[in-house]
């Protein structure tokens, strides 16, 4: 796992505490890390909010990222681990795992993360959020992909995408028609998250030709209201995949912070 934890003799309420490669992005301090074989990312605030709230982005560190920005001026971490192109599988779930106990025993952050699942990350954070509800504070889907029949298979409406059916295939070891049967999409592994009653907010474009709404997202939320639950729905009028988030995120900022569990 993380080997340096034992030569590291600091106050976990440090921000140097990190270890790895210090470097400035957005005006805020980065750590980039080996963790157990892949790169961890924590950014800090320039000051800890109470509780050291942190955002955990499912995937594309970096991306879009006016609510990480928004929310590290609040005084919020963000962090990352670098498990590209494996679709929230078993293994990567496994890292989080360790992450997550490190992040939270050993440096004090929060019990209860907001998680960023953008475009795939969704399946990441979904997958995360099924397995472990008491973990969460807040799901924040942007575009996310909610049905992987839909992208990357492109079995209905998404134009979807080739190289990547063949890739979560391989992932998983699947054949395609294991791939199609497959129930660990988010629209079907709701019923734990609307038990713990999480807060969910999407943001989506309603012209996404990628990760069509109609088959992601509203068959998300259909599924979890019908669970008793609420899905915040922010749509993006002849807006498509890309850009995601707001240029402007203060609704999705004000929606995290008034909303998401402790």
């Amino acid at each position: 796992m993380w080997k340096t934890l034992t030569l590291l003799a600091v106050s976990v309420t440090a921000a140097s505490a990190f270890p790895g490669t210090a470097s400035q992005w957005h005006g805020f301090t980065k750590y980039d890390f080996d963790f157990d074989g892949r790169t961890a990312t924590v950014v800090v605030p320039a000051k800890e909010a109470p509780g050291k709230p942190w955002l955990w982005r499912g995937e594309f560190f970096g991306a879009f990222a006016t609510v990480d920005d928004a929310l590290l001026a609040q005084g919020w971490h963000v962090v990352y681990l670098k498990c590209p192109d494996t679709f929230g599988s078993p293994d990567t779930m496994d890292r989080w795992e360790n992450l997550y106990k490190t992040l939270t025993s050993e440096y004090g952050l929060s019990k209860k993360p907001v998680l960023l699942g953008m475009s795939r990350g969704g399946l990441y954070v979904y997958q995360w959020a099924a397995k472990h509800p008491e973990t969460v504070g807040m799901i924040y889907g942007d575009a996310p992909v909610c049905d992987i029949k839909s992208w990357p298979g492109g079995k209905g409406k998404s134009k979807g995408s080739p190289r990547d059916w063949q890739l979560f295939q391989k992932v998983f070891g699947f054949t395609e028609e294991q791939a199609l049967a497959w129930k660990g999409n988010p629209i079907d592994i709701l019923a734990p998250i609307a038990k713990a009653k999480i807060p969910i907010i999407h943001v989506v474009g309603d012209a996404d030709d990628v990760v069509p709404v109609a088959e992601n997202t509203t068959v998300l939320i259909e599924r979890y209201t019908a669970l008793g639950g609420h899905v915040e729905l922010i749509s993006k009028p002849g807006i498509g995949h890309h850009p995601h988030s707001l240029e402007d995120p203060a609704p999705i900022v004000r929606y995290i912070l008034s909303n998401r569990l402790l």
